[in-house]
């Protein structure tokens, strides 16, 4: 029989235990942030009916989703966990209590071209906040609060989350005349940071068609800085001129005078008038979040306000708010700039337990009861020499192995070895619990990730 080469397929992450074992710590302080503003866990199909999916297709979303036919149905994997979302609140209207507000981890797919930290097979953390008929402005200041959490949680300090207004944007080029132009305006400001403001003008006026005087105007505008009140007042100035730029003004103002109260520091947030976000989805309210030491990531989590989840489905008005993180993507990037935690326990197992006799009765009695303090407790039933069995040990990097021989039977004992510093004695099985429960809760707090 011919065998077949074993192999993973580009744009996949597979993943070693140790380095799952640190995806799944980060996954879980993602989940428990979430679920500490009261949001509930959803999990949707991973495959849907194309025309579900695609209601809103077309361009690159038909071009990148994996559309396949089984017997008479055409189905597709799912490419975002919004539009399952937008099905879900549909489907559910009668039974869901308003505002609905969902976080989910799941894998989402995009055949898009493989390459260096981009996958076509990848896991997004989503939160949305979906009203019904309206939405409160101060749901909007709530979500910085939950990436500051989430982000701080992992353990990385130095990053911003950087917020603005749609509105703000679209009332501005209003007020210039340019309001035909403004998708192609902000698209171009989007390049600011890469390409400088002297290609940026020449863009504006070369190509765009924007007088000079409107090129300095535009570029004068996005420039506004300082702390978040600098900029807030500066934008008070033109403040009458534009009822859209108004309201988009008075609905970012109230974002950041509510930031500070849902504990987010002012150096870890900015007004960012060069923020955009999705041109023909986000409606007010935008986030980008980077992590000031390693700009050329880009966003590891945006989102922002939007005024009609459902559109598509319902004549129903569902305004909502929401963030995305690339998950699998940061995890990669994280990896690549040496921030994940190697001091994050990976091992399977709080404790391995080694009999070296025949009979496991007592082995298996100990492995009950370790698991019923809570201890990851893995049994080595196998009839392995002794060395084998340390070699197992170490290669699973356990911290603690318990060996059960004759003499300990005897003794009523069980010895205890640190695998991180050679050292061991004898000790009561009870005690032996006591001491792995006391090491394990000092590692419960180690951060998965180094703000270095």
């Amino acid at each position: 029989m011919e065998r077949i080469k074993p192999r993973t397929l580009s744009g996949f992450m597979e993943l070693l235990p140790p380095a799952q074992q640190q995806m799944e710590r980060i996954m879980e302080i993602i989940r428990s942030s979430y679920a500490l503003y009261g949001f509930t866990p959803l999990d949707t199909p991973i495959i849907e009916a194309s025309e579900i999916l695609l209601a809103k297709g077309g361009g690159e979303t038909e071009k990148q989703i994996y559309r396949f036919s089984k017997g008479d149905s055409d189905l597709s994997l799912r490419f975002d966990l919004t539009v399952p979302l937008a099905k879900y609140v549909t489907l559910h209207y009668p039974d869901l209590s308003f505002p609905f507000k969902r976080y989910q981890i799941g894998k989402v797919y995009r055949g898009e071209r493989a390459q260096r930290g981009r996958f076509r097979e990848f896991y997004q953390a989503d939160i949305d906040v979906i009203g019904d008929g309206q939405l409160d402005i101060t749901n909007d200041a709530e979500i910085p609060a939950i990436i500051y959490t989430v982000f701080s949680r992992m353990g990385l300090k130095k990053f911003q989350i950087r917020i603005n207004n749609r509105k703000i944007l679209n009332g501005f080029y209003a007020m210039l005349g340019l309001t035909e132009k403004s998708g192609d305006i902000m698209r171009t400001v989007d390049k600011l940071e890469k390409i400088g403001p002297d290609i940026v003008r020449a863009i504006f006026v070369d190509d765009l068609g924007i007088s000079a005087e409107q090129a300095d105007e535009i570029l004068g505008f996005t420039a506004i800085h300082g702390t978040n009140d600098e900029v807030l007042a500066a934008l008070e100035g033109y403040r009458g001129r534009n009822a859209l730029f108004d309201e988009g003004l008075s609905e970012l103002s109230t974002v950041a005078r509510y930031l500070g109260g849902f504990g987010v520091p002012q150096e870890n947030f900015a007004v960012d008038l060069t923020i955009a976000r999705g041109l023909d989805y986000y409606t007010g309210t935008v986030y980008e979040t980077t992590l000031l030491d390693h700009p050329e990531i880009g966003s590891v989590c945006s989102g922002g306000r939007y005024d009609n989840l459902a559109e598509y489905y319902t004549d129903r008005q569902m305004p909502g708010v929401g963030i995305s993180i690339g998950l699998t993507r940061l995890f990669y990037v994280l990896g690549e700039q040496g921030m994940l935690n190697d001091a994050l326990p990976t091992a399977p197992a709080d404790v391995l337990i080694l009999p070296m006799t025949d009979d496991l009765s007592a082995a298996v009695s100990l492995a009950t009861t370790l698991r019923s303090r809570g201890l990851r407790t893995q049994l080595y039933n196998e009839a392995k020499k002794f060395k084998a069995k340390m070699n197992y040990a170490d290669k699973l990097g356990v911290p603690f192995i318990l060996i059960l021989g004759e003499d300990e039977l005897a003794s009523g004992v069980v010895t205890l070895k640190n695998m991180l510093t050679g050292e061991q004695q004898k000790l009561s099985p009870e005690a032996a619990a006591d001491f792995v429960a006391d090491a394990v809760a000092k590692h419960k707090g180690i951060a998965p990730v180094l703000d270095k």
